[in-house]
């Protein structure tokens, strides 16, 4: 079994799960989110399972430049938006038997572990 992680290389926070993955023995799959642009229909099965509020990268250029409306979305236009710019998803996204299990890169060794197994 193979994860898959969603994320561009010289995010420091990629970079950052990628080293403790290889370190760990954990298997996975790099997909650079720029390059390959995840589908909207992903995108939504992501936030049926997470939620889009943990998926927001709040802090990017692209999330900031929403404005003031971005306040008021649903998770519905939070797909859309994900889908036409990659670069608002939090990184990294880990992805395992095509479901998404954990996002961003803050939680404790053990909890990772728990959920990538």
């Amino acid at each position: 079994m193979t994860i898959q992680i969603y994320g561009i290389p010289n995010c420091g926070t990629c970079k950052k799960a990628l080293q403790w993955l290889s370190d760990n023995n954990i298997k996975y799959d790099f997909i650079n989110t720029k390059e390959n642009p995840p589908s909207r229909q992903i995108i939504e099965s992501w936030v049926q399972t997470l939620g889009s509020k943990p998926m927001r990268n709040t802090s990017g250029q692209s999330y900031r430049a929403l404005g003031e409306v971005k306040q008021t979305w649903t998770d519905e236009q939070w797909i859309d938006a994900f889908a036409k710019d990659a670069m608002l998803l939090k990184r990294p996204l880990f992805v395992k038997n095509g479901t998404a299990v954990l996002v961003g890169f803050r939680e404790k060794p053990e909890i990772i572990k728990q959920k990538l197994e």
